[in-house]
């Protein structure tokens, strides 16, 4: 005979709420991930535009799960990029700056809430779960721009402003988040 006590449908219940909190949560963590190493889209990622024959305007924008860290270094992986891809060896920031942008929100915040009590017929077992999808804290968005020269030849050692392009992309490559397929 089938165990029917208030008990066992209590913790049934419970199981069956718990595993819903826990698919809420992991649908939350997905909502806001860092943006990936990718030309834009969407107003987030990198854009570069030809200024002169060697000269070019480079930039890239991360939402507010990336990091201030993770914008700059993406910033000068595409500035090494283009560098290679002109056929030239290093390049030369000759102009930074950081753009900053409040975009009110924070990361997903997922609250869950598990109480029981007992009185005179029995007991009573509750799961509450809540969620803010866009998040209730303030973040910001940040996007690096970056004026390079590109030139041939070996990178000038006193000259702290130039990096060495394949370098460059030697070092950052095993730090790039690709798009998920």
């Amino acid at each position: 005979m089938p165990d029917r006590s208030p008990e066992r449908g209590r913790r049934q219940a419970a199981t069956r709420l718990l595993g819903a909190a826990l698919l809420l949560l992991g649908l939350v963590a997905c909502a806001s991930s860092p943006t990936p190493y990718q030309a834009a889209s969407n107003g987030f990622g990198y854009r570069e535009q030809q200024l002169e024959s060697n000269r070019y305007r480079v930039s890239f924008a991360g939402n507010s799960a990336t990091s201030l860290d993770t914008v700059q270094d993406y910033a000068l992986y595409r500035a090494a990029e283009l560098t290679v891809a002109t056929g030239h060896d290093y390049f030369r920031v000759v102009n930074r700056s950081t753009d900053t942008r409040g975009s009110g929100v924070g990361g997903p915040q997922i609250g869950v809430g598990v109480g029981s009590g007992s009185g005179g017929s029995g007991s009573v077992l509750g799961v509450g779960v809540s969620s803010i999808l866009g998040g209730g804290g303030y973040a910001d968005d940040y996007t690096v721009t970056m004026d390079i020269l590109t030139f041939e030849g070996a990178k000038p050692a006193a000259d702290p402003d130039a990096y060495d392009a394949r370098e460059v992309l030697r070092r950052l490559e095993p730090t790039l988040r690709h798009p998920s397929a």
